[in-house]
């Protein structure tokens, strides 16, 4: 009965990873199905430069990393994933050096959303560039703790999610703006962190803080977006 009461939360936690890694995939497909994926079909507009193309596929490099990474643990292959895991660091790198350089050009040429001053915007892409060098950095930290390694690691794709969630083509959603984009995962990884501690009977300190970074870098952004202090320094690195 023991061994059993110690298997559930451990399995329950292997189908909850699996689930996320069907279910993010998904939504990013969704969401840039017509702007990158599927824009040849879709009549989509065409990818204005190879750095972005490049952030486009580094960055599904991630997210199909992430669903092996979660297939090798549930079938026992701990060796391969952790070999994987540390191609995964460099990967990550170049996701930081390449999701940078992209943020950063896109505000140059005087791209983000309609309506919204490009330098402006730019806070938005910089943090989650930020917040996942963090979030990364913290997963190579823990690697020997895989409790809190693994959540790190689903916190550096839920950072990753507004992008595609905004492109989701329904026009009440979009309309909803930040509180959509920024809500939804925010809201997911406040149900992740709540059913976690639930299942285990304990808080896990380390999800807890990355899930508080992540929400509360949405908001602080916005608001720093419109300081003249930023838009300084979005000068000073566009120029």
């Amino acid at each position: 009965m023991a061994v059993n009461n110690i298997q559930d939360p451990r399995r329950a936690t292997r189908r909850f990873f699996i689930f996320v890694a069907v279910l993010f995939p998904l939504l990013v497909l969704l969401g840039f199905a017509r702007t990158y994926y599927l824009r040849a079909f879709l009549d989509g507009p065409p990818v204005p430069t190879l750095l972005v193309h490049l952030h486009g596929l580094v960055m599904t490099a991630w997210i199909v990393l992430f669903a092996t990474q979660v297939w090798l643990i549930s079938s026992r292959r701990i060796r391969l994933h952790q070999k994987l895991g540390i191609a995964g660091v460099f990967l990550g790198i170049v996701i930081i050096v390449v999701g940078l350089l992209t943020a950063v050009a896109s505000a140059a040429r005087g791209g983000g959303v309609p309506g919204i001053p490009p330098l402006a915007f730019l806070a938005v892409p910089f943090f989650d560039i930020v917040v996942f060098a963090i979030l990364l950095a913290g997963a190579v930290y823990y690697r020997r703790q895989p409790a809190n390694h693994k959540r790190l690691i689903l916190l550096t794709i839920l950072n990753f999610l507004p992008p595609a969630v905004a492109r989701i083509p329904i026009v009440s959603l979009q309309s909803l703006g930040p509180i959509w984009f920024f809500g939804f995962p925010d809201i997911l990884a406040v149900i992740f962190v709540i059913v976690d501690t639930w299942r285990h009977k304990k808080l896990n300190k380390v999800f807890l803080a990355g899930t508080l970074l992540m929400i509360v870098s949405h908001p602080l952004r916005l608001m720093l977006s419109g300081t003249e202090a930023w838009l300084r320094f979005a000068t000073w690195i566009t120029s």
